[in-house]
């Protein structure tokens, strides 16, 4: 039966999940304890080395030294000695596959997500064999865990209330903006029109020359296509003409980042292409 159920790597200072296991279940309690790992993750360099969250039926558990912390979900009947001792191993599995440098250096969530086979092949070995043969390691961690017992956590110090973070400042998220077409103008009218007239002549005369083209070689395929393509230029043209179009903007500007402590986020205001036919406000 298994025991640990959902292991991950974070960095302390900043709570960034360098990698996770991926088979985790999706039942709601759990997807709800993952939520609260999550949590917790955030705020891991406000507690000591070792610390527990016990519930009904799952517990969280995480230890951490230095700059990188191991945390995983386990059932309510893992042995405490037995969950620490799983992230001591993977403490020091990752630490020995990773240098300080590319952990540090790391910006984007899961960087090492590779590790995640190494994961699966220590909580295979927690999971299916016997505690006696790993009596030696649960015992020295039972000694250790006597002389220093971890940090006991309530469940309130891993619940997200209302969206908010506990110890966080809300984030405050605005609606996108919302894009309309002004009137078309007479001379956007006349030129939709020539348009419309130009891709229908070009497909007219393509098809006419397909069509009497019984045996067509190489000169009159390049002809029929030479009528063809200016037809669908046209036709996107129109589209442009009538419909909203990211490929319309002329300018992007960067506002200034409301979060200035959240690389990669910023906020862009665009001015839309005048076109002759209208443009987005």
């Amino acid at each position: 039966m298994s025991m640990i159920f959902f292991a991950c790597v974070v960095r302390v200072r900043d709570g960034l999940p360098l990698s996770a296991s991926t088979d985790f279940y999706h039942t709601q309690d759990f997807l709800e304890w993952r939520r609260r790992l999550k949590s917790l993750a955030l705020r891991l360099a406000q507690y000591p080395g070792r610390g527990s969250a016990e519930g009904c039926d799952f517990s969280i558990h995480f230890s951490s030294f230095g700059d990188v912390a191991c945390m995983a979900i386990c059932s309510c009947q893992c042995p405490a000695a037995m969950a620490f001792c799983f992230l001591e191993t993977l403490w020091w599995e990752f630490t020995a596959s990773y240098d300080t440098t590319c952990i540090g250096l790391a910006s984007r969530p899961y960087a090492f997500l590779e590790f995640d086979s190494i994961i699966q092949k220590v909580k295979w070995h927690f999971n299916y064999v016997s505690s006696s043969q790993m009596e030696c390691s649960l015992e020295k961690i039972q000694e250790e865990l006597k002389l220093q017992p971890p940090a006991v956590l309530t469940l309130e110090d891993t619940d997200v209330a209302n969206g908010v973070m506990n110890g966080h400042t809300p984030m405050h998220l605005e609606p996108a903006p919302n894009f309309r077409m002004e009137p078309v103008t007479a001379l956007g009218i006349l030129s939709l029109i020539l348009n419309i007239m130009c891709a229908a002549l070009n497909l007219i005369r393509g098809v006419h020359l397909a069509e009497h083209s019984l045996q067509v070689a190489h000169e009159e395929i390049g002809n029929i296509l030479a009528f063809l393509v200016p037809f669908v230029a046209c036709i996107f043209q129109c589209y442009l003409y009538l419909f909203y179009s990211p490929a319309r903007t002329m300018k992007v500007e960067p506002l200034a980042n409301p979060f200035p402590h959240r690389s990669g986020f910023s906020v862009f205001i665009s001015d839309t292409n005048k076109a002759a036919s209208g443009e987005a406000v």
